[in-house]
């Protein structure tokens, strides 16, 4: 009995200490960012290299050398690395087609179609619609944000206020959509139809984007004067064709590298066809967009590497075991699972890990207090997604903030639609989403 105590109380342990990171980093872009007076100017890599170099000292009984090794393995996963490349190809994206003059070209042509009072909540109703069809926020995000810049830009308007209208509305889509990863991974976890975790979803995510929108409106005819001085004289519809077929491609299904590598070749053909550069502009162009994606590749790859150090340690199992021992009824097991996604995927910066990561302790604990397979794959999408949606070292917050230029910590109090999405779903909790179903004789065992 003696021998086998470490052994039982060695994961808690260290499970505890393995979350200490996680906590140091809030600590320190909280304390810089009030000490500077402003958290756009927190330097990220330096936040994440300090936390990276303090998680290293949790991995307790490992020696130096294999500490390390956890660390690489993570900086360095598979899907890291896709990710990685993804933004390699959407910094080239972007810078091509903004010297080309497309992103200007869709501006001109979205401010000559809309009012001035629209031009905002359309970006977010475009965000939302794009997402929904494409399945994924990161595309589009890749998308959308350079024109929500230049718009910006041309209007006066907020940055970060622009760039979390398309942040927020394209986690609309990454929880609603039928072909979106998340979706998969909930309705197959939890045993549920994809109908019946949309109807569900639904009732509890439309008043969030509903309200959000009305938000944009009313910020939007705060500033309408403003915008509708900056409304184009002259368009050039060509220049839109690179966009166009981004976006369509990516509705298609395509896969979203493709489409990058498709869209890159369009901006070479129309810029160096129209005069707007050179073969050798289009490469230079080309070139200051992949180095303009330094910073945010290192921060992701020292947030992977981060995250793989707190799962090594038994960061995530910790949390599942101190919740899973506090549900008592149907509405402590929503409770439950919702805390068991949401810190799952602060752990792991990705919401489809999380909900596979979660989804088996999931369904069991749904099916043992009478939580519906459609309620219960409804809640661990939509907390998967608002906990993404807000976390600065994912990577939809990642991305829209190196193609904004500007710090992702800036972007988070104006995302409007992760954190009213947060409070309809916790109202649904607290009232009793549905009704109390009856248990079946395996269940109830």
């Amino acid at each position: 009995m003696t021998a086998s105590n470490p052994q039982v109380r060695k994961p808690r342990r260290r499970g505890w200490v393995a979350l200490l990171p996680l906590a140091l980093l809030a600590l320190l872009m909280g304390v810089l960012g009030l000490s500077m007076g402003n958290f756009s100017q927190v330097p990220m890599t330096m936040v994440f290299l300090i936390t990276s170099v303090a998680a290293l000292f949790t991995l307790r009984g490992f020696a130096v050398q294999e500490r390390l090794q956890v660390y690489s393995a993570g900086a360095g996963s598979t899907d890291l690395l896709l990710m990685v490349w993804i933004f390699v190809l959407a910094g080239a994206f972007a810078q091509s087609a903004k010297v080309m003059g497309a992103v200007s070209a869709t501006v001109d042509f979205t401010m000559w179609l809309l009012p001035g009072s629209m031009l905002l909540a359309g970006l977010f109703v475009a965000a939302c619609v794009v997402s929904l069809c494409m399945g994924t926020s990161v595309g589009t995000i890749v998308a959308l944000v350079p024109v929500a810049v230049d718009m910006a830009a041309r209007t006066s308007s907020s940055v970060p206020l622009m760039v979390g209208a398309v942040v927020g509305g394209s986690f609309f889509g990454d929880n609603l959509s039928f072909i979106s990863d998340t979706t998969v991974a909930a309705t197959r976890t939890q045993d549920c139809r994809m109908a019946d975790k949309f109807r569900t979803n639904f009732r509890i995510v439309m008043p969030a984007a509903v309200v959000c929108f009305l938000i944009y409106m009313a910020l939007g005819m705060q500033q309408e004067a403003g915008l509708a001085a900056a409304a184009p004289t002259e368009m050039y519809p060509l220049r839109i064709l690179p966009y166009v077929a981004v976006l369509a491609l990516a509705v298609s299904g395509v896969d979203v590298t493709l489409v990058l590598c498709i869209g890159l070749l369009l901006t070479g053909i129309i810029g160096v066809g129209q005069g707007s550069y050179s073969v050798a502009g289009w490469l230079q162009a080309m070139a200051q967009g992949v180095t303009g994606m330094g910073d945010l590749i290192i921060i992701s790859m020292m947030a992977g590497g981060l995250l793989s150090v707190v799962r090594r340690g038994g960061g995530v199992t910790y949390l599942v075991r101190g919740l899973t021992r506090r549900v008592h009824s149907r509405r402590g097991a929503e409770w439950c699972m919702s805390a068991l996604v949401a810190f799952t995927n602060c752990c792991t910066a990705n919401n489809t890990v999380a909900i596979l990561s979660v989804g088996s302790i999931a369904r069991d604990i749904s099916r043992r207090y009478g939580v519906s397979n459609r309620r219960a794959a409804s809640l661990l999408d939509i907390w998967s997604c608002v906990v993404q949606g807000i976390i600065p070292y994912g990577a939809q917050l990642l991305m829209a903030s190196g193609l904004a230029a500007i710090s992702p910590v800036s972007i988070i109090p104006l995302l409007f639609y992760p954190f009213l999405l947060a409070v309809c779903a916790a109202v649904s909790m607290l009232l009793g989403g549905e009704r109390r179903r009856k248990l079946t004789p395996e269940q109830a065992s």
